[in-house]
């Protein structure tokens, strides 16, 4: 089964832009679909895009517009790319493997920080 790493958060003031990455190994992701989540401070995870195998992508309604998710096969990595952030996209951000409808199916790796300065 795929593990999956996320990497690419940090720390940005409002307005700047930040592209998350989720890279697979110990297998291919190019079958799989993959979704990103996020869990902010005292909140429950939630749903941000998901990517089908062949690229298709969906959105969470509320993450349409400053949210891009894209997948690179031949580098076995899908990224999410964040813009106009807000001190509320503050969260630790999660990849896994997914249904198009965003149910998840795999586990949880460490996620990636994202603090949104105001």
């Amino acid at each position: 089964q795929a593990r999956l790493v996320e990497s690419g958060g940090g720390l940005v003031q409002a307005g700047g832009s930040l592209k998350l990455s989720c890279a697979a190994s110990g297998s291919t992701l190019d079958t799989r679909s993959i979704g990103w989540y996020r869990q902010a401070p005292g909140k429950e995870r939630e749903l941000v895009a998901t990517i089908s195998h062949s690229g298709t992508a969906y959105y969470e309604h509320s993450m349409q517009g400053r949210y891009t998710i894209s997948r690179d096969n031949d580098k076995n990595t899908v990224y999410l790319e964040l813009s106009s952030l807000k001190p509320e996209d503050t969260a630790v951000y999660y990849c896994t493997v997914a249904t198009v409808e965003g149910r998840p199916l795999g586990s949880w790796g460490q996620g990636t920080q994202v603090i949104v300065s105001s």
